[in-house]
């Protein structure tokens, strides 16, 4: 897995990455739960890391969230649910979990262990006791959905045979490809298409499973929406070029994880982050707002179909 370049990965100043870098603004998530210095332990990160892939019921972002609050956290819902659901009150001097609200602000969430049942309360289910219970996942439509999402943004997915240590590559297009794909922006009441140029080429082993297939698919778009190879539009994801070799590719690997690991399916990443953990006591220097964004909308792409970008700047 790897990005293909002329050019080596070198940190400047003045390179993207360097002003990415200084720039606060885009950076506020990191700057505010100073991410860098508190998940710089490999290990720490790592336990980071296990826990937002185990922990499938909110976004990588939301779960995060919960792990810097509560690291012993096992399944958080807002109070009405807990009484909804499963008839059971929040706990007297029970302390709230903030997450962010999609379509909104924050939302207040409680652990299972700050609940008690009213009386005559059923049993909690399996996914509440055992949240992290190990499953044995299967690509289903997060594949194909995921691949066609990718066209939104110009990216031209190949698949061809190559051999067993060859998983997949991306690249920018050539400068003189004038392919396009017609992704649909309205469904009803008559399908509307609108043209998305080339920007970028993908292969991956066809003779790969579909499972193997996702783990590529996911580490080489993560290239892709953490900035590595730039971007087309500064408002869809970052233009962080001049990264080193090596940040770039512990960022994939940990989405790779965290996406595979959400759907119960094992991938090299695992083997990856271990071996870094083993061999260094600290992270590099990566940015954990752009690994979590890049597996949130990665993760997006596998369930929904996503309308295409804005092209105004």
């Amino acid at each position: 897995m790897s990005i293909q370049s002329e050019q080596p990965y070198l940190f400047e100043e003045s390179s993207p990455a360097g002003v990415w870098e200084r720039d606060a603004t885009r950076r506020a998530l990191d700057e505010l739960f100073s991410l860098a210095r508190q998940y710089k332990s490999s290990r720490e990160y790592f336990d980071l890391l296990r826990f937002i892939g185990r922990f499938r019921f909110y976004s990588p972002f939301n779960a995060m969230l919960i792990h810097t609050q509560m690291e012993g956290a096992r399944f958080v819902a807002p109070p009405h649910r807990w009484l909804r659901d499963y008839r059971r009150r929040i706990k007297t001097g029970a302390r709230p979990l903030v997450i962010l609200q999609p379509m909104g602000p924050v939302m207040f969430v409680f652990d299972v262990s700050d609940t008690e049942p009213e009386e005559g309360a059923p049993p909690l289910p399996v996914r509440v006791e055992q949240p992290f219970e190990v499953l044995h996942g299967h690509i289903r439509g997060e594949l194909a959905s995921t691949m066609e999402n990718a066209k939104r943004d110009g990216i031209d997915i190949i698949e061809k045979e190559a051999g067993s240590q060859s998983a997949g590559s991306i690249r920018i297009a050539h400068v003189q490809s004038s392919k396009k794909f017609y992704v649909l922006s309205k469904s009803k009441p008559e399908p509307e298409y609108v043209a998305v140029p080339v920007r970028y080429e993908m292969l991956l082993n066809a003779k790969h499973s579909p499972e193997a297939k996702y783990a590529t698919l996911a580490h080489e778009l993560a290239h892709l929406y953490c900035g590595h190879l730039g971007t087309p539009n500064e408002k869809w994801w970052p233009d962080r070029r001049g990264l080193l070799g090596e940040v770039c590719e512990f960022e994939a690997e940990s989405v790779s994880y965290l996406l595979c690991r959400r759907l119960g399916i094992g991938n090299p990443s695992a083997n990856y982050l271990a071996g870094y953990l083993r061999a260094n006591k600290e992270t590099p220097p990566i940015s954990l707002d752009c690994v979590l964004k890049a597996s949130g909308l990665i993760e997006q792409m596998g369930r929904e179909r996503l309308r295409p970008r804005k092209e105004e700047k």
